[in-house]
């Protein structure tokens, strides 16, 4: 099956609508994509077109989306393409939606701290295991032996 895959950066033009449905969390929001160029005329960059997308994402995506990104935020997505064309009252109406695979703030704009979800526990958890030794070994005796590095802990 041929499938049209983007990659999409531009910015989060609304609020993430989240909702919980029988199939699992999904969550919309639209995305606006404004191509630059540089003017020689005017000697500075130009917007020039802007595209909207509405990005879909499903199950953990849609949770992650939902929880981390505000109207306004540079990101970029990766999916499926689909777009549609239907007619309303007479009309004819195209939408490009985006089925997200990935999305990301675009770091080239900013920064992120990164957070890794929590899964659900639906297992009983495992035994704790024993920490690694990530001290580097002594030399040998008689030669000098390096000086450690100061342990870190990990909050």
């Amino acid at each position: 099956m041929n499938e049209t895959l983007v990659c999409a950066v531009g910015n989060v033009a609304t609020q993430p609508v989240y909702r919980e449905l029988a199939a699992g969390p999904s969550a919309r929001f639209r995305l606006a994509v404004t191509s630059r160029y540089w003017d020689r005329e005017k000697n500075t960059w130009t917007d020039g077109h802007t595209n909207f997308f509405t990005v879909w994402a499903n199950r953990q995506l849609a949770t992650n989306a939902a929880a981390s990104l505000s109207v306004g935020d540079p990101v970029v997505v990766q999916g499926r393409l689909k777009v549609r064309t239907e007619s309303r009252e007479g009309q004819q109406w195209t939408s490009a939606d985006i089925d997200a695979v990935a999305i990301g703030h675009d770091l080239a704009r900013g920064t992120a701290a990164f957070r890794r979800a929590g899964r659900p526990d639906t297992a009983a958890p495992a035994p704790p295991c024993p920490e690694p030794d990530w001290e580097t070994p002594r030399e040998s005796p008689g030669t000098p032996a390096r000086q450690q590095p100061e342990p870190v802990t990990v909050p």
